[in-house]
């Protein structure tokens, strides 16, 4: 039970966030099952890259996040 709740909390706000940065217009149970969509595809992403690299993953993630911050960084600054 607890599991869908946090799937469902989870799954709206990466929904809204990712419908805003992607910039698509769209009602709020699209939204949120868009993000809980996402929430699912990512950890099962995460789980594969895991298992198949270990602290690799990590690293990647780390990486790739740091450079996602950069962008928006780069992108929003005034």
């Amino acid at each position: 039970m607890t599991l869908y709740l946090m799937l469902l909390i989870v799954g709206a706000a990466a929904g809204f966030l990712a419908t805003r940065f992607m910039r698509l217009e769209a009602d709020v149970p699209t939204t949120v099952a868009i993000g809980m969509a996402g929430a699912v595809v990512g950890w099962l992403v995460l789980r594969v890259l895991m298992a198949l690299t270990g602290a690799l993953a990590l690293f990647v993630g780390a990486v790739a996040g740091a450079m996602l911050v950069i962008w928006l960084w780069r992108r929003y600054r005034a």
